[in-house]
């Protein structure tokens, strides 16, 4: 298990506030890019299958950009970009209300909830891969350490 001193190569001792947000960092750095290597083979990126979950999770009713953009993981990412991508691929459907033309309803396509059911598993593996080298209980108390960090 390599220290985060030895992963950034310096001799010098890291004060201890720094060190815990570089570990933070290079953690989630690490843990992105486990996940986006086993989503890479189906060419979804990270930010589109959080989409196709939201979306999934409305279970069979409209939402929009805006309840899309609120509750994805990145808040940094172009949601309508990634609904466009998503519409390309077949996975989602896009649709101006008849009612209020400025309202867009967004809707997931039975091909996007079957690939999710085909990735669902993989990602689930890679997600227990990432965390086995911890026991339950450890999990429990970073999970509840994180949240105390958030809020």
């Amino acid at each position: 298990m390599k220290e985060l001193e030895d992963i950034l190569l310096t001799t010098s001792e890291i004060p201890l506030a720094k060190k815990t947000v570089l570990n933070i960092s290079y953690t989630g750095n690490v843990i992105r890019d486990s996940i986006s290597n086993t989503l890479k083979p189906s060419d979804i990126s990270i930010e589109q299958f959080n989409v196709l979950r939201i979306l999934r999770g409305q279970k069979g009713k409209a939402t929009n950009l805006q309840d899309i953009q609120r509750r994805m993981v990145s808040k940094m990412s172009n949601t309508t970009r990634l609904v466009d991508k998503l519409i390309l691929k077949g996975f989602v459907e896009r649709f101006i209300c008849k009612k209020n033309r400025r309202k867009v309803e967004i809707f997931i396509t039975p091909q996007g909830l079957e690939f999710l059911k085909e990735i669902d598993p993989l990602v689930a593996e890679a997600e227990t891969d990432i965390t086995s080298p911890l026991s339950e209980e450890e999990l429990k108390t970073l999970n509840n350490l994180l949240t105390k960090l958030r809020n």
